[in-house]
């Protein structure tokens, strides 16, 4: 393992073929490098506290340091900044280096601690105090709070401001002896108690804290701030690009003037800000994932529902699937909300690729084939991948009984239904064409069991006259079959942004996020499995050999992510019933897509139906720039654009605007509006991750909506 990981080399292309658009923070490493900063060296960090489980958006942090590092032949260190010892444990310490291993990276033998530099710390901020930058304030922290002001009121100095640096020292002496008590001082830097920047406000370099240390034990009673000890481990370290989460941008000053003011150490480093992730249907505070731990909202830390990267290995996310997410949606400077259904369309894209083909029932129904005889029982060939039969194959058993799935029959079936119902014929997978010839019923009326005959001649599921059969359902041999738990996990919260609004966030804890199935059966195949082996139980989703549960002879799988977005289709639905009542007969006055068009270019020329003034201020609308644009192949009706939202990458979308623009290169350079809040939809031709607005009628040319001016890539439009 290292840091020359699949993430540090960008390999995509635009549609041009041309490298991608670098991001903001690669540009600023191109410039150093190329005016000699640093002497062209490139050294970053992944600086976590070890208070809780690292999340999916530190995966975003760990995949950018050490891919930067990785990508600039540089090096990444993991330091852990572990100045609060009432909330940070060796539990924390050894879960995040778990996690940033199973994404893929290595910090070889650069492994660091702020605990390792408190006497250096301590040092400094002597220095400090004979400076006179440095003062032991012993007034009480409400008393602090108050005389620190507001945005529109400045600050008054500390009674205790101008103490005599002797004094300043004798008490700093005291406090790290142990001599002075919890909440009675701290020691502060003296910079401006009028600076417009709060940070600037005589921030507190240390505080008394009478805890044990996970590594240092009882050595300390004081503990250097964050804004205090952070440049100056990046400096002791030798970091070139210290790079944070935008809530650090204003920060950045105090950051500095703590650099400025001692003597000059191992480097000086540039701190960074880029905008943190914001995931819809998530809250990602260690505080509030704390709270759902220690209130029994979830089992723990490693709740497959939660959004830490333990709860997702957990799960049955993949390392490549996070990291694929994390260069997809892009370094930006600007916040925003990033559509959970991207990340697990990220995942569906690894699991289809590596998760073998099994079959497993859900919900067992009985199905007896009258006419096959007791107790024989044959095996067919099944494929793991049957689009790549040469990537191994298994034998699935067959026999007179076999349960099918519950929700595959019909007593009443609908129209088109092609499934098992009475008379019905029907393709169990691998094996055969049977046929429903009636329904055996208990004394509530309820189906218990299906009985069927058999084709004799139909082995391997073809008819030998040519007959169609047009449904096809999974099964498993009743008398070869494993019994199995099924913990079926969806989203954790119901609402988008669970913060947004009144009340208490756990109000929008999803009731159905857990459901858990104890009757499920699962092919014999299976009996071998490992905790934490990904499968694909067909025509149902992708599943996860539990880690924690799943024992031989009491197989848990946990659900990975449905096979496709239930949600997704779900919100459609509910967006066509508000377009309908909010304005008409939905479609009313639209030409009719021909029957013969391909329905999704209908679909990308019509995506957002009929938008009302409601559903017109929930969208996200942000200015692009179009870089690259090209027609698409066998669709008469589509462009695919790529285009620049600033977000340090281009998102894809597909428009259905080409009788407007028959020569697509006329669009590139166009500033463009751009709905950037829609669900990503996998489209035949590729996944689509947005729309650009365009508008004509009646006897006018359909074009997009493009404007000139000083607005930039990511600006919000309102």
């Amino acid at each position: 393992m290292s840091t020359k990981n699949p993430t540090g080399e960008r390999t995509d292309k635009n549609t041009k073929g041309e490298e991608p658009r670098k991001h903001f923070i690669e540009e600023i490493i191109d410039r150093d490098r190329a005016s000699g900063k640093h002497g062209g060296r490139v050294a970053t960090r992944f600086p976590p506290e070890p208070n809780g489980y690292l999340h999916i958006g530190h995966a975003k942090s760990i995949c950018l340091n050490f891919g930067l590092a990785a990508k600039y032949g540089g090096t990444c260190n993991l330091r852990f900044d572990d100045t609060n010892p009432s909330t940070e444990e060796m539990e924390y310490v050894e879960s995040i280096q778990k996690d940033v291993s199973w994404l893929g990276f290595d910090w070889e033998d650069r492994r660091f601690f702020a605990s390792d530099y408190f006497e250096k710390f301590f040092e400094l901020a002597v220095d400090l105090v004979k400076k006179g930058l440095a003062y032991v304030d012993s007034s009480d922290m409400d008393a602090i709070r108050k005389k620190r002001g507001d945005y529109n009121t400045p600050g008054q100095k500390s009674p205790y401001r101008d103490r005599s640096v002797e004094e300043n020292l004798d008490l700093l002496g005291r406090m790290r002896a142990g001599d002075l008590e919890e909440g009675t001082a701290v020691l502060r830097a003296k910079i401006d108690m009028e600076s417009p920047n709060m940070n600037l406000r005589d921030p507190i370099m240390y505080r008394i804290r009478k805890a044990s240390h996970h590594r240092t034990g009882d050595k300390w009673c004081i503990y250097p701030m964050y804004d205090f000890a952070h440049g100056y481990e990046d400096a002791i370290e030798g970091i070139t690009h210290s790079i944070c989460t935008l809530e650090f941008e204003n920060h950045r000053p105090l950051y500095d003037w703590f650099l400025d003011n001692v003597a000059p150490l191992a480097s000086r480093p540039q701190q960074i800000e880029f905008a943190r992730l914001n995931l819809t249907y998530t809250v990602m505070s260690k505080r509030k994932l704390l709270e759902l731990v220690q209130g029994g909202d979830v089992s723990g830390w490693d709740d497959p529902r939660m959004p830490t990267i333990s709860g997702m290995r957990r799960r049955g996310y993949t390392p490549k699937a996070i990291r694929d997410f994390c260069d997809r949606i892009g370094v930006a400077k600007r916040d925003s909300m990033v559509d959970v259904a991207l990340l697990e369309h990220a995942v569906r894209e690894d699991l289809n690729e590596t998760s073998p083909r099994v079959m497993a029932v859900i919900d067992p129904l009985k199905l007896v084939i009258e006419n096959y005889p007791e107790g024989e029982e044959e095996w067919f060939d099944a494929a793991y991948f049957p689009d790549a039969p040469g990537r191994g194959t298994r034998k699935v058993p067959f026999s007179r009984e076999i349960y099918i799935e519950r929700d595959d029959f019909r007593e009443d079936a609908p129209r088109k239904w092609h499934r098992f119902a009475p008379g019905q014929e029907v393709r169990l997978r691998y094996a055969c064409l049977v046929k429903c010839e009636r329904v055996v019923k208990n004394d509530k009326g309820e189906v218990v069991e299906l009985r069927c005959t058999w084709d004799p001649k139909s082995r391997g599921g073809t008819s030998p006259d040519g007959r169609k059969v047009k449904g096809t359902s999974h099964w498993v041999s009743a008398r070869h079959a494993l019994k199995a738990e099924v913990r079926q996990y969806d989203r954790l919260f119901d609402k988008e942004n669970p913060l947004a609004g009144e009340g208490d966030y756990k109000g929008h804890l999803n009731k159905d996020s857990l459901g858990v199935i104890e009757g499920a059966v699962v092919e014999p195949s299976l009996a071998q499995v490992k905790a934490g082996d990904r499968v694909q139980f067909e025509r149902i989703g992708y599943y996860c050999v539990d880690s924690e549960d799943s024992a031989p002879g009491h197989l848990v799988f946990n659900r990975t992510v449905t096979l496709k977005d239930s949600w997704a289709r779900i919100e459609r639905n509910l967006e066509k019933d508000t377009s309908a009542s909010g304005s008409g007969k939905r479609g009313q006055n639209r030409p009719k897509a021909k029957a013969e068009g391909n329905a999704e270019e209908n679909a990308a020329e019509e995506s957002g139906d009929q938008i009302t003034i409601g559903t017109f201020a929930k969208v996200d609308l942000r200015v692009g720039i179009i870089r690259s644009a090209e027609l698409v192949e066998k669709a008469d009706k589509l462009l695919k654009l790529m285009v620049d939202i600033g977000e340090g990458r281009l998102r894809q979308v597909f428009a259905g605007i080409r009788s407007a623009y028959p020569e697509p290169a006329s669009l590139v350079g166009e500033k463009v509006i751009v709905v950037a809040n829609l669900k990503p939809r996998q489209m035949r031709f590729g996944l689509s991750e947005g729309m650009v607005l365009a508008g004509g009628g009646g006897t006018e040319r359909l074009c997009v909506a493009s404007f000139d001016g000083e607005l930039e890539p990511g600006d919000k439009v309102s």
